[in-house]
């Protein structure tokens, strides 16, 4: 865990999950529901991250829960609620449907971000960057408000107005060897995919 150092955490939970039919944030990986596991792995690094998401459908699960500033916004205003209820300098937003991520990874991050001067930090692969596993600095926060005052949804849009720092594959990939590290559960064969994956141990 980074001590002494002011990170926070926070996991985005507020998505419909159309796709899926059912909340992906509750669905379980080894008897684990998927916020849980995500919760747990930050952990692992920072402090209990708080959740961007519907209070009544996660507060039994014994997790801070904060109402999104910009409900119908999508994931952009997620990132903007984080930055608004954020205390510390960097905080790290993450996406609670991606379930192959590792501790390792987010601790290296995190250590990334210590020696940035960007506004964000964030993956790239060959699709582009990957947004929702992140971290984001409280100077880009302005920026991001007034894309979404602007009528923004696209998160990728929104950060052309901030300063960029990325990580490419050839740093990733060492904690990757499969190459699903952000792989998202958008659909009922990428839930099943994930749980013949983990065979009920509960994940990494």
């Amino acid at each position: 865990m980074v001590e002494g150092i002011p990170f926070a955490g926070f996991v985005l939970a507020g998505g419909r999950s159309l796709r899926m039919g059912r909340d992906k944030a509750l669905l379980e990986l080894g008897g684990v529901p998927l916020l849980l596991r995500t919760v747990g792995l930050i952990e692992c690094v920072l402090a209990t991250p708080a959740v961007i998401g519907h209070r009544e459908a996660y507060q039994s699960l014994g997790l801070e829960v904060l109402a999104d500033d910009w409900p119908g916004a999508g994931p952009l205003g997620g990132i903007a609620t984080a930055l608004r209820n954020s205390r510390a300098p960097w905080s790290l937003v993450v996406a609670c449907d991606l379930p192959y991520l590792t501790k390792d990874w987010i601790r290296y991050l995190v250590g990334r971000a210590l020696a940035s001067e960007a506004e964000a930090l964030l993956p790239l692969n060959r699709r582009g960057v990957e947004p929702l596993c992140a971290m984001y600095h409280k100077r880009g926060e302005p920026a991001i408000r007034r894309a979404l005052e602007r009528g923004t949804r696209r998160v990728n849009d929104a950060l052309a107005g901030l300063r960029l720092e990325t990580i490419g594959p050839a740093e990733w990939e060492d904690f990757d060897p499969e190459g699903l590290l952000f792989k998202n559960m958008n659909s009922p064969r990428d839930y099943e995919e994930a749980r013949v994956r983990f065979g009920g141990s509960g994940g990494r």
